[in-house]
This record gives structure tokens, C-alpha cells and sequence, in this order.
């Protein structure tokens, strides 16, 4: 397996996710943040159908993990670090899905093999382009792409991934970044991908205390229909077809 510079600071930060508590880290176990993983997941697993053979890109901890083998599929989950994965094994104890390390650019499956690729919050850790060309490899033709990821057009994102003592402070990767959308929809449609949809959804920020989620849940969704306004929503929903 090869390793560039970009992946060794994907595994060390795979060691710090680890010993911190990914879930601290990635603002899904306040209320809020329960909240907008719970719609991450809906709008993730509503593509899947019964008997897939599913990609998860990125599985890290299992969190998504969890969700999916609820369903009627069989799933191998990757990832790039050890220390996530093995959290992964002992929170998801199921035999219809298979753990592996795995580097996203230089995958050991062969050509059209999975009928959906899979991942929240992962394609902004690695090097685009070559994440694309593989899964698109990977995947058999009709298959389906789905993430969710962070939008470049918010400013709290814009600021975070840009201003390396902030995007440190937040605990991302140095490596990481967000995504335009007109941007990822050409690289995907460029790679022969069809039906390419990129939704920006989200104003719901995992600070946002208990009393106040319904109402600004509310407001959020109507930002989502505003033109402009949904813009600038905290993440991209991203879906395309081979």
C-alpha cells in the first residue's frame, strides 16, 4: 500500500481521533449534533436498496456503520487507520460487514464490484480527484454515490479550513478542506458520472442548545428553500450515478 504524505496525516489523525473520542470531535454527541447526524443518516440510507453491496468510504469509528447494518446489504467498511478501525470492530459486532484498511486512492477490489459508495464527511480528507477516479472504478455501472460533506460557501467552514491555527484548534486534519459545489458536481460529471445532484442543506450548528433545536431546525429548513440564502447552509449533499 503507498503512502503519500497526505494519507501519514490522515493515520496520525486517526491516532488523535482515537485517544480524543471521534464523536467529541466531529460535534455528534451534543443534542444538536444528534439531531443533524440523524438526518445525515436518513438522507444517506434512503439510496440503498435491499441486497446491495455497499462501499463505506471512510468508515472511521462505525458511527454510519451502525446504521447500515440495520439493513438488508452487505457492507465492507474502510478506512486508512488502524486505531479507528479496531474502535469500529468492537462497536459494530455484526457479520454482514467487513472491516479493512484500505487506501481510497489505490483500492485492492477489482473493477465493478460495489452497487453504492458510501461516506459522511469523508471525500474533503483526501486528494479528490484521485478518490473519484477510483470509485468510479470500483463501481459497477448504474451503481450510486452518496455523501454528505462540508460546504466551502459557509464562513464558519470557509474560516476553519482555511486558518491552519483555527482548523488545528477545531481538531481537523491538516490536509482537510471543504467543497463548492458547482466545483465537486463538474469533477464528478468530468469523471463520466450522470444525474449528479449537489444539495447545500443544513443551518442547524451542533452548539445550538436543546430548547432552541425545533425552532432553528425549523428556520433552517426554510433557509434550504431561499435561492441565495441556502448557499451558505453548513453541508453538501452529494449524489451521482455511474
Amino acid at each position: 500500500m503507498h503512502f503519500d504524505d497526505r494519507l501519514i496525516h490522515e493515520r496520525e489523525h486517526g491516532k488523535f481521533l482515537a485517544s480524543t473520542g471521534a464523536g467529541k470531535v466531529w460535534n455528534w454527541e451534543s443534542p444538536a449534533g444528534k439531531v443533524r447526524w440523524k438526518r445525515r443518516v436518513e438522507m444517506l440510507s434512503a439510496v440503498l436498496k435491499e441486497g446491495n453491496e455497499v462501499l463505506e468510504l471512510g468508515c472511521g469509528t462505525g458511527y454510519f456503520t451502525k446504521e447500515l447494518i440495520k439493513m438488508n446489504i452487505r457492507i465492507t467498511a474502510i478506512d486508512i487507520s488502524p486505531e479507528l478501525l479496531e474502535e469500529a470492530r468492537k462497536q459494530v459486532p455484526s457479520t454482514n460487514v467487513t472491516f479493512q484498511i484500505q487506501n481510497a486512492y489505490e483500492m485492492d477490489f477489482g473493477n465493478q464490484v460495489f452497487d453504492a459508495i458510501i461516506g459522511s464527511s469523508v471525500l474533503h480528507h483526501l486528494d479528490i480527484r484521485r478518490a473519484v477516479s477510483e470509485m468510479f472504478r470500483v463501481l459497477k455501472p448504474g451503481g450510486i454515490v452518496v455523501f454528505t460533506e462540508p460546504n466551502m460557501m459557509n464562513p464558519q467552514i470557509a474560516l476553519q479550513k482555511n486558518i491552519t491555527w483555527l482548523k488545528k484548534k477545531q481538531g481537523d486534519s491538516p490536509d482537510e478542506t471543504a467543497f463548492f459545489r458547482w466545483k465537486i458536481k463538474l469533477l464528478l460529471q468530468n469523471q463520466g458520472f450522470k444525474e449528479v445532484v449537489v444539495i447545500p442543506f443544513d443551518f442547524l450548528h451542533p452548539a445550538i442548545p436543546q430548547k432552541l433545536i425545533k425552532t432553528i431546525t425549523y428556520l433552517g429548513k426554510l433557509a434550504e428553500s431561499a435561492p441565495l440564502f441556502k448557499e451558505i447552509a453548513g453541508s453538501l449533499f452529494i449524489k451521482a450515478t455511474k
